[in-house]
């Protein structure tokens, strides 16, 4: 039995500060630039601003990327372009800053942090502050047995609260959520399938190197009997994760969760991070309000998250490619949102006050009768 209460969850988050957003919108109505001329960039602007709790907004300067990573068993099956285990090479890449979400984020000066939950390699192989997290050597073949048992699962959730809060402690100031995994889309799909009520085929995607035909049935086939195990568990949100989901899956949901009990941003990258927010707003239903869609990945399974959640992706540049990149591609947006919120300038105020601005033009001698 679980000593971990997710309840308490419910209790402790809290939605963005309410007061701060108006008084955002109340600012934003008086800047130069008439509200609605920047788009989407005045509600970022003023979700940030609720977010942080301030006004003018502060700048977005700490921000982040978390990588949670791990192997899964269901990969096995075929259901991935990449052989079943390797996800250990994706990982060595991205430390070695050879993959697309290292590139960026040397561009961006956005620091890169990879934490193991179940990478199937030994642990020596990987830099300690990598695997020091680490709750099992790979996840179990979901469609026939648990990801982990529910002890493991605990002690992931957990693992992924306690690097929430090394981020909230550190400074960081936004999160850029995503993972490093092969097998995790199909474990991502059975979660949102079984949350959303939806048959296997509504949730299948082709994964981040599309796969063809004949894999894309084998996933498809593997997500349909996996959602058979998650469906009499569907009520208890742990045991979700130990049957259907995987240590890094596990991990992502508290980290999501902690995130937004400490009141820090963060912002989702394709299906693996979308499904564990589903899971974590099924937890606390007020989680979301602190996470934004970077991207549209053009996986059906996030694409059915994100709706559920009401969050609309900030680009859609369908990047399949994991890792982060698609949402750090979004950063400089927020970025540029938290500029604008603060540092445009006010209109002054003309002589006769608000309610005039002085270029009314003045009646003639004609126009009164004269």
């Amino acid at each position: 039995m679980s000593s971990l209460n997710l309840d308490d969850f419910t209790d402790l988050i809290e939605r963005p500060d309410g007061g701060v957003r108006r008084d955002a919108e109340a600012r934003r109505e008086r800047q130069v630039v008439p509200p609605g001329a920047l788009g989407r960039l005045d509600d970022l602007g003023e979700w940030l601003a609720a977010a942080q709790g301030a006004v003018p907004v502060r700048p977005v300067e700490r921000p982040r990327v978390v990588l949670f990573a791990g192997d899964h068993g269901v990969a096995g099956l075929g259901v991935s372009k990449r052989p079943a285990g390797s996800a250990e090479r994706l990982v060595r890449a991205v430390l070695e800053g050879g993959r697309p979400v290292s590139v960026l984020a040397r561009r961006l000066g956005v620091p890169v942090r990879v934490v193991d939950m179940a990478l199937d390699c030994a642990p020596e192989t990987l830099p300690a502050e990598v695997v020091r997290h680490r709750v099992r050597r790979g996840s179990g073949r979901i469609d026939i047995e648990d990801a982990l048992t529910l002890e493991e699962a605990e002690a992931a959730f957990r693992a992924g609260t306690a690097v929430a809060d090394e981020e909230a402690d550190s400074g960081t100031d936004l999160v850029v959520l995503g993972d490093v995994s092969v097998g995790g889309t199909t474990a991502a799909a059975v979660l949102v399938a079984a949350l959303c009520g939806t048959d296997a085929s509504v949730v299948t995607g082709r994964g981040g190197e599309p796969i063809d035909d004949l894999a894309w049935m084998r996933k498809c086939a593997a997500i349909r009997d996996a959602l058979r195990r998650a469906r009499p568990v569907l009520g208890d949100q742990l045991r979700l994760l130990a049957t259907v989901g995987g240590a890094d899956l596990a991990a992502a949901t508290g980290f999501l969760l902690q995130c937004a009990v400490r009141k820090l941003p963060v912002v989702l990258d394709g299906v693996v991070s979308a499904a564990c927010a589903l899971v974590g707003q099924r937890i606390a239903f007020r989680a979301p309000d602190w996470w934004l869609a970077g991207q549209a990945s053009g996986e059906p399974g996030q694409a059915k998250a994100l709706d559920r959640m009401a969050l609309e992706p900030l680009l859609d540049q369908g990047l399949t490619v994991g890792e982060g990149a698609g949402a750090l591609l979004a950063l400089p947006l927020v970025q540029a949102a938290a500029a604008l919120a603060a540092e445009l300038p006010e209109r002054p105020e003309s002589p006769e006050g608000p309610a005039g601005d002085g270029d009314e033009e003045k009646p003639t001698e004609a126009d009164a009768g004269v």
